[in-house]
């Protein structure tokens, strides 16, 4: 599969002229423009090149560590089931990266605190 780079450029061009920033908080999950990204990085799809992230931890109130998420399940160490939004999805911990808010598109709610502080365990547990 060819990845569209020239396009996904003029996207992120776009959003760097972004002035106005969303309010955010950890918790959350948000449709985040991922992009397109080297090998077996996580993209974002569609036109928008977005996928849902959940906000991990913010820094301030422009940048923030984010774990992109994805409805396939799979059993592995560096996968996290969650319930949201009536279903089961996973946070692929290995995706975890620190994104600007610019690039965060719509908020698509929260996600319990009993699950943020199991993921929290979870990521310590696999790298601290």
């Amino acid at each position: 599969m060819e990845k569209d780079f020239d396009n996904w450029h003029n996207k992120k061009k776009e959003a760097q002229t972004i002035e106005k920033r969303p309010l955010f908080s950890e918790g959350q999950v948000w449709w985040c423009s991922l992009g397109v990204n080297i090998g077996d990085e996580q993209d974002g799809k569609g036109e928008k090149f977005t996928r849902p992230v959940f906000i991990l931890k913010k820094f301030n109130r422009n940048i923030c560590l984010v774990i992109s998420m994805s409805t396939q399940i799979k059993e592995h160490p560096f996968y996290h089931k969650i319930y949201f939004k009536g279903k089961y999805q996973s946070l692929l911990i290995l995706q975890m990266r620190t994104i600007d808010t610019k690039r965060f598109k719509d908020k698509m709610g929260e996600i319990e605190e009993f699950y943020l502080e199991k993921i929290k365990k979870r990521i310590n547990e696999l790298i601290l």
